[in-house]
């Protein structure tokens, strides 16, 4: 029993340890986030160049007409367009597209098909960007997908990312928002904030220690030249995570590739808890394979499986108050990351969210066990393979 007791304390240790340096650098990389998002807002945005905005679209889903409408309202003192593509012209999201832009007659769009992906090319967004790329009109790119919600000002705060003619992508991150606000479900709250808290801060640290080798899909501002310079659409449509490796390669190019300060919405929709938890669990195992030492090194950011840890030795130990200090430390800690992301983030539901973050990081804890547990994944009604590297086979 002592032994086991010892290891039961090191763990917790340890894991506590780990998780609170991992806090600190969090609140470091959030305070140098919101210096340079100040500046940013601050400076005069006067780069508006042509643009070409790039949407896929599969299907609808609740709040799409409002997020569609925020692209067409967008103030831009300079001329874009916006492509639509799906796979068929009886989707309903471009059908959706379509009667959202009928009420928008002076803003200028397309709305295009692609057909099912070819063999070999798995990944359907980026089969549609092939098309919207043989359409586009213009050589500077803004994409989105169709869960972003976005202020007026996106357009032109994502475009002035652009400037620099040695830049090869940006992206940006976003505060993830449940459909329905405070009506939506607690597992569609958990896994929004976890998409504020979670990725933005495994995203702000990284770039504040080695700078961004890597894109956000969620939107991405870049040149035209940019996808064929890491192999073109046929090469990044055989990955899952297109997003990822179009960034990791242009960096390793020596391309500019920029984390932007401007932050957009994410919408969550209303799920229950074992979809949500099944489509989160697929974006764990795409990391997995994607980052594969750097996914698992994440599992020393966790907090509170250590906190529960060190609570359960407290007790074995006979003492329950130092095992619930133990617990309470690990609840501070997140607290405390939550905090400083979703302030500098601008989250408007900040305090119901931080309140709630610490069962998030306990759900991502076990998200993150799950994401060893197998190489198939569900999506859109097909069962994937994930490859080493981030690859996809076939669809069964």
């Amino acid at each position: 029993m002592s032994l086991l007791l010892q290891g039961m304390w090191w763990v917790a240790m340890v894991g506590s340890v780990t998780s609170s340096i991992y806090c600190m650098m969090v609140l470091a990389a959030a305070a140098r986030f919101a210096v340079r998002k100040r500046r940013d807002e601050r400076a005069e945005a006067d780069f508006a160049p042509p643009i070409s905005v790039l949407k896929p679209l599969h299907g609808t889903e609740p709040g799409m007409e409002q997020n569609l409408e925020s692209f067409f309202e967008q103030e831009y003192p300079g001329q874009f367009e916006l492509l639509f593509c799906a796979r068929h012209e009886t989707d309903e999201g471009l059908q959706l597209a379509r009667r959202v832009g009928a009420r928008y007659p002076a803003v200028q769009a397309k709305y295009l098909t692609c057909g099912e992906p070819m063999p070999k090319f798995h990944n359907a967004k980026v089969y549609s960007f092939a098309k919207l790329d043989s359409e586009a009109e213009h050589d500077l790119y803004i994409t989105s997908d169709a869960d972003v919600r976005v202020a007026k000002d996106y357009l032109l705060r994502m475009v002035q990312n652009l400037k620099d003619p040695g830049l090869g992508i940006a992206s940006c991150v976003y505060i993830g928002t449940a459909y329905g606000g405070s009506r939506a479900s607690f597992a569609s709250m958990l896994d929004a904030v976890g998409k504020s808290v979670e990725m933005t801060s495994g995203v702000l640290v990284a770039d504040m220690i080695e700078g961004t080798r890597f894109a956000l899909g969620a939107t991405m501002a870049l040149p035209r030249r940019s996808f064929q310079r890491v192999g073109g659409f046929g090469e990044l449509g055989q990955f899952y995570a297109d997003d990822f490796e179009l960034g990791n390669r242009l960096a390793k190019q020596g391309a500019g590739v920029k984390m932007a300060t401007h932050v957009i919405k994410l919408m969550v929709q209303d799920q229950p808890f074992w979809l949500s938890f099944r489509n989160q669990l697929r974006w764990m195992q795409s990391t997995r394979r994607s980052r594969p030492w750097g996914h698992l090194g994440t599992g020393l950011t966790f907090a509170m499986p250590f906190g529960l840890v060190g609570l359960a030795w407290g007790i074995a130990a006979g003492r329950p108050g130092l095992g619930l200090l133990w617990l309470l430390a690990a609840t501070v800690n997140r607290w405390l990351q939550a905090a400083a992301i979703l302030g500098v983030l601008g989250d408007p539901d900040w305090l119901r969210n931080v309140a709630i973050y610490p069962l998030r990081d306990l759900l991502g804890s076990v998200l993150w066990l799950g994401s060893y547990g197998g190489e198939r994944f569900y999506y859109r009604g097909k069962i994937y393979k994930l490859k080493p590297g981030g690859r996809v086979e076939a669809p069964e």
